[in-house]
Formats: structure tokens, sequence, C-alpha cells
């Protein structure tokens, strides 16, 4: 998937206008970064548009490990959304990713997340 349909999509999904999208884009994937341990961060990062892996770089090696609430806030507040919006929008960003990435990969994402955000996502298309 192109970075530009990549976006498209999260637009789509998030109801978002498509500069706001971008936002979310880029404040989910550096939280999700984070939440992720460095290997499975490496992965993604190798499925993803070339405009996206740079914010697929862990900051530690140790992931940490937030449930779906914090990581919304935490996309929040990188993003300048309500937590609310963010929520919604890390479901659409998953969801595409989901599109984006073999399914293995996305299997591997989602084992590290947790059952909470399997959860979120396995009723989105």
């Amino acid at each position: 998937m192109q970075y530009e349909e990549f976006i498209t999509a999260v637009a789509d999904r998030s109801g978002l206008p498509r500069e706001d999208a971008e936002n979310l884009v880029h404040a989910t994937l550096r939280v999700l970064a984070e939440r992720l341990s460095g290997g499975e961060a490496e992965d993604l990062k190798a499925q993803m548009p070339k405009q996206l892996q740079v914010d697929l770089i862990p900051p530690q090696e140790e992931a940490q490990s937030d449930g779906a609430d914090e990581f919304a806030r935490r996309v929040a507040q990188r993003s300048g959304m309500s937590e609310a919006d963010a929520g919604a929008g890390v479901i659409a960003v998953l969801a595409t990713i989901r599109e984006a990435v073999t399914p293995g990969e996305f299997d591997d994402v989602l084992a590290q997340l947790g059952k909470e955000f399997a959860e979120l996502v396995e009723g989105t298309s």
C-alpha cells in the first residue's frame, strides 16, 4: 500500500479530513512503536510505506504495556485530538495497517498489543 492510499483509507474510516488523518497516522505509529518490541517494530516498519517508516523507530527496546485507553490518550496528546477522536482514529489506523501488511505480520502486532486491541479491530473493514 502506498502512502497516499494509506492516509486516504484512514481518513475514510475515521471520517476525518485528510490533514487530520495524516496527523493521526503519524501520532498513532509513534505510540505503536513504543508499544512493540524493537524487533516487531522493525518487522512492521519493513512492510509500511516509506514515509511512515520513520514513525516506527522504537525509542527503547523494552516495549510499554499500555491498554487501549492509555494508548488512545497518548495518541491524543501527540496529535492534539480529543481522546474520543484519537481512540476511534487508532482503530482506523490499525484496520488500515491490517490491509497494508501481511496477515502474519498483523497477527504478530496484535499478539504484542493484546486481546483488547484485537477485539477493537475485529469488527472493522
